[in-house]
């Protein structure tokens, strides 16, 4: 024999019920033991705990009460959720149900369409990605507006180009093109089309956000990053920076510095050589055999570091900062073919979790970028500003962390300022820091570090190229392990016996 199923009364809806199951819960209402929520629901809980329980069971109740019905405009743009306590749905009539802690507000529009789906399986109807970006471009006034708006509807297709890629983003336009007639929605189409366009650098448009402005200028640009760009250059601007007096005076001092800045420069970006050997082929013009393309990138560095017209070429402000950068990375990477030297990335590139700025947006964020420059102190304050701008950026397919530490000390060196060489035991507490700043927008460890780092580099002779390099040795600096050693300035040495 079939066992009866037992009737779960916390929440009871006659339209999941047969006529004798009806019948059965209205005897059970005049016993007293269920209460009338609203027409066709009932509960067995007090009216204290209903807002919460209709909460939990709104995908089966509005299915019940609505069917047919597809979750429509600011509900279906916040995936499903009352906005501002009001349900939105698309139904065959509009009306206004007042549910405990929740309002549900119908409109007259298209059932459900190909693309939409139903929810857990019931009749009620989630939109396509294309329906609830047109619905929620409808006109809409008051304080509780039906549909986003243009500012919400733009913010998302950023979103979903910056997170899926412009591929996308024109797929979802293709979808809403062959959507709109049957919504009746060429209008909003013709507006989806719009921002879809400025957003992808396609056609001009009027945009609303911040972000959607800087995407559809005349050179577009990464909003994000210019904001991040800011805060450092607000950050410099309020706090004086220590900068230490150059201390390679002769072209001999400055030749070893010139070597070491370049050796440790490629270290970091993972061309590792034994200082001696680098020095045979730099400076004592061994022939490079071995490696030739990892010896070519510390030539490259070298070449700028020790030519006066390099070393001194500070960074340019506004577009003509394009040019110069290609100009700089042509000659750093020029016996590099395969990495296209002097030409701007067209393809995105990335170091672990972190995104650079796309190619389509790296012209734009230099530029806007650059200009910042003349607001912050000329030396160690715009030195960092200007390495910090080359490395988020990523210009260039390669090449762009031995570029951003030139740029870095051309700002140093027409001041009379030291240059900065970070150490191989820095390393990780370098690159710590910049990520620090990327993704948590705070520049404070990053500018201590560099002050630490540029007070570390001031502090040896280099005059003498075997004394520094036996000297840094004993300051840990050919290190790699932060855990295993301290990076020591030379006054922190014990004296040699």
């Amino acid at each position: 024999m079939k066992q009866k199923t037992t009737l779960d009364e916390s929440l009871v809806l006659y339209a999941e019920l047969g006529a004798a199951d009806v019948r059965a819960i209205q005897r059970r209402m005049k016993e007293g033991v269920l209460t009338r929520i609203l027409p066709g629901v009932v509960s067995s809980r007090p009216a204290q705990e209903w807002p919460e329980l209709l909460a939990r069971h709104r995908i089966r109740i509005l299915a019940a009460l609505f069917p047919g019905a597809v979750v429509g405009f600011k509900s279906a743009f916040m995936g499903g959720a009352p906005a501002d306590g009001v349900f939105h749905l698309t139904h065959t009539w509009r009306r206004k149900v007042e549910l405990p802690g929740m309002m549900v507000q119908t409109h007259v529009g298209p059932p459900a369409v190909h693309g939409d789906a139903p929810m857990m399986g019931r009749n009620l109807y989630f939109p396509s990605q294309s329906r609830v970006l047109l619905e929620n471009l409808l006109p809409s006034r008051g304080k509780n507006a039906r549909s986003a708006g243009q500012e919400a509807v733009e913010k998302r297709l950023i979103e979903i180009c910056d997170a899926r890629g412009e591929e996308a983003l024109n797929r979802l336009r293709e979808e809403a093109r062959a959507l709109a007639p049957i919504l009746d929605m060429a209008r909003e189409f013709a507006h989806l089309d719009e921002i879809t366009g400025g957003i992808l650098g396609t056609r001009k448009a009027e945009m609303a956000t911040v972000q959607g402005k800087a995407m559809a200028a005349r050179i577009p640009y990464d909003s994000k990053r210019l904001a991040l760009f800011e805060r450092l250059a607000a950050e410099l601007r309020a706090k004086p920076l220590k900068q230490p007096a150059a201390v390679a005076r002769t072209e001999r001092a400055r030749t070893h510095f010139a070597f070491l800045e370049s050796y440790f420069s490629n270290f970091i970006e993972g061309t590792e050589f034994d200082v001696s050997e680098a020095r045979g082929f730099v400076l004592e013009g061994r022939p490079i055999t071995e490696r030739p393309k990892d010896s070519h990138d510390i030539l490259g560095v070298f070449r700028q570091a020790i030519n006066p017209g390099w070393a001194n070429q500070t960074l340019a402000v506004g577009e003509s900062v394009q040019e110069q950068l290609r100009a700089r990375h042509a000659d750093q990477m020029k016996e590099r073919p395969e990495v296209h030297p002097g030409e701007f990335k067209t393809t995105a590139n990335r170091a672990g979790n972190t995104e650079f700025v796309h190619p389509r947006l790296v012209r734009g964020t230099l530029v806007e970028g650059s200009r910042l420059l003349p607001t912050v102190p000329e030396g160690t304050a715009r030195a960092v500003l200007a390495m910090f701008l080359i490395s988020e950026v990523h210009p260039f397919v390669d090449g762009n962390g031995r570029l951003a530490r030139l740029v870095m000390n051309a700002e140093l060196n027409v001041v009379g300022s030291c240059r900065i060489i970070v150490p191989t035991l820095y390393r990780e507490e370098y690159l710590d820091c910049l990520r620090n700043l990327t993704r948590a927008a705070d520049p404070v460890p990053y500018m201590n570090a560099m002050q630490r780092i540029h007070e570390w580099t001031a502090a040896f002779d280099y005059e003498d190229l075997d004394s520094v390099i036996a000297m840094m040795t004993r300051c840990n600096a050919f290190e790699r392990s932060p855990i295993q050693y301290k990076l020591l300035l030379p006054s922190q040495l014990e004296p040699m016996t």
